[in-house]
Formats: C-alpha cells, sequence, structure tokens
C-alpha cells in the first residue's frame, strides 16, 4: 500500500491573467507525469481550488480534468465543501483519494471541534479588538476499510502558512507593511494559528488511539513547519517531550526519517531546502512500514528573481510517498 501527499499548488483550470502564469494544459502535462510517478493507492492533494458552474454547486472540474487518462480517474474522492455540503470551497480544498477496493466508511471536517478557538487582543490593530484566531482551514478526515478488511483512519490537513496573517490598518498594500511591529504581530498570529491546527490534530488522533492503541492512523500534508518545529514536535507526541512512557501507544512517526538527509526536502526557497510535507503515522503502522520517497529533483526556487510559475508550472512542493506491507498480517482493524 503507497500513501502520498502532494501541495499541488493553486490548481485551476481557469484562463491566466497575465503572462507569466502557465495554462492548465501547461501545468497538467507535467503534474499527471508526477501523480502516475506517485503510483499511490490513498492520494492527499491540497490547493485544489474549486471552480464556478452556472446553476449548480461549485465543482472540482480542474482536478477531474487533470486526472483523465490516470490510474486516478477510477478513483473515488473525498474533499471539503462549505457549510451547504454541496459546494466545495473556491480556494484550497483538501482532496482525499483512495483506489478501488478502498472504501469511505467516514468523511468529515475538523475545525475546533477539540480545540476552541482561542481570543487574541490585537496590539498594532488601531482599535485594538480581540477576536477569535480560527485556523485557516479545516483537518478533513476519512476512515477507510482497506481491501484487506483493515480499518485506516486518515486526516488531511494543511496548516496556516509562515506568511504573516493581515493585521487591520497595518498594510500599504498586499506586500508592503506599515511598521515592523505590525508584520511581527502578523507573524504571530499566523504561528498561533499553524500551532492550534497541530494541537487540534493532536487532539483527535489521542481520541482515536485512546479508543485502540493499535489504531491505524496517517496524518499527510502540508504542514508548513519542519521537524524541529512546534507543530511538529506536537503532532510527535514523543515520550522525550512528554517523559511518560504510558503514551509510548499515541507518538506519531515521520515517515521522512528514513530519507538520508541530505534528500529530505520538499521546497527550495531562498536557497534553502525545506521539509514542509510531512506523512506521519501511528506506532501500530510502523510494523509493516518499507520505506518513503521524496520526489523532490525537479522543485526550483520560485524565491528568486524572474522565477516565475511560467517558467516553472510543476507544484513548487514535492511529492511524499510512504509504502507499507500487507496491514492485515500484523495490524488489527
Amino acid at each position: 500500500m503507497r500513501i502520498g501527499t502532494f501541495n499541488i499548488e493553486n490548481l485551476t483550470d481557469e484562463p491566466p491573467t497575465d503572462d507569466r502564469t502557465p495554462s492548465f494544459a501547461e501545468r497538467a502535462a507535467i503534474l499527471r507525469l508526477q501523480l502516475d510517478r506517485m503510483r499511490a493507492d490513498i492520494l492527499c492533494l491540497q490547493e485544489v481550488h474549486g471552480q464556478d458552474v452556472e446553476n449548480a454547486p461549485r465543482e472540482l472540474r480542474a482536478l477531474r480534468r487533470l486526472l483523465e487518462g490516470t490510474r486516478y480517474e477510477a478513483y473515488d474522492l473525498r474533499s471539503t465543501r462549505l457549510a451547504n455540503g454541496r459546494d466545495v470551497e473556491k480556494f484550497r480544498n483538501l482532496v482525499t483519494l483512495v483506489a478501488p477496493g478502498f472504501m469511505f466508511e467516514e468523511t468529515r471536517e475538523i475545525l475546533h471541534d477539540y480545540a476552541p478557538a482561542p481570543q487574541y487582543n490585537f496590539v498594532t490593530d488601531d482599535e485594538a479588538t480581540v477576536r477569535d484566531i480560527k485556523w485557516d482551514r479545516p483537518l478533513l478526515y476519512t476512515r477507510l476499510r482497506c481491501p484487506d478488511g483493515c480499518r485506516l483512519h486518515v486526516l488531511n490537513a494543511h496548516f496556516k502558512s509562515k506568511i504573516p496573517t493581515t493585521i487591520p490598518g497595518q498594510k500599504i498594500n498586499n506586500f508592503t507593511w506599515r511598521t515592523a511591529g505590525g508584520w511581527a504581530e502578523g507573524f504571530f498570529v499566523s504561528s498561533m494559528k499553524r500551532v492550534g491546527a497541530a494541537l487540534e490534530a493532536r487532539l483527535f488522533v489521542d481520541a482515536l488511539i485512546a479508543q485502540d492503541q493499535v489504531a491505524n492512523v496517517v496524518i499527510c500534508g502540508d504542514l508548513n513547519a519542519e521537524a524541529g518545529d512546534v507543530p511538529l514536535q506536537a503532532l510527535r507526541g514523543e515520550v522525550e517531550d512528554t517523559q511518560n512512557p504510558e503514551l509510548n501507544p499515541f507518538t506519531l512517526y515521520p515517515c521522512e526519517n528514513s530519507v538520508p538527509e541530505d534528500q529530505r526536502f520538499t521546497l527550495y526557497h531562498h536557497g534553502r531546502k525545506t521539509m514542509l510535507d510531512h506523512i506521519l503515522v501511528s506506532r501500530a503502522m510502523m510494523g509493516r512500514y518499507l520505506g518513503t520517497e521524496i520526489h523532490n529533483e525537479i522543485v526550483r526556487d520560485e524565491s528568486v528573481a524572474f522565477a516565475f510559475d511560467k517558467k516553472f508550472p510543476a507544484s513548487d512542493h514535492a511529492p511524499v510517498i510512504a509504502s507499507f506491507g500487507d496491514l492485515a498480517d500484523h495490524l488489527s482493524g
């Protein structure tokens, strides 16, 4: 069984608005090759945009067009949706796809169900308002029945980026901040959102494993955090941090740890290689863990001058794939 995660970067089939944006056809030609190479049985995607359809619910038209002619065309899928349950989100949907033979038993979005939005008193906002700090996106949870009969819990996640959150009155335009303090507060708020989403995921996993200490749990996604960052530490729940050996069954393991350190990156920004996309699994799943691939050979530093998307129509993130042996030989459902 191969489980993959891929931030496909703002996928849409709408016409480009400028000469620096690649067309859907240009992007699809490269993305299909990347998806085919992943050969994933379970595929978690991030940043899949929805497209408006006249007199019909907004849909994932660009994704369905992208998957035409690939192995994934026959896959079943679930995605994040608006509260009305019909329309997908306009921007940055989470999508989980599964191969024939896998069955969705439950799907739901998790957003402030386990961790209420904290209140924060803004200090650089002229009105000094107190507002709830809500995570930018929910977690997409799916419970799967695998072909071998085992049950698998999958969390598809996309945590807030490190881009500072806009503070009212503190920006001159979309790119320029009015004060360094405003920028710093925006950076702080983004950090709260990222760590808060990690806390909620951690609490949800705790609830799953409390019911079944050999639960098969996997978290996939663009977590916008590296191994030593607080969100990853919160998710991992290592005994070295909790100092409680009874919590060993609750530990989550980053699959990329088996990849040589110099190859362990999914994003290249300002000349620095970073590992922002992760697959973490419960201890039970490690018994059949085989290895991890990071397809980062074509990742380019798009932050340098003149390196706009028209020149590099692939995603700026690399896919990550973890392989496992037959779960039924080792794991309970």
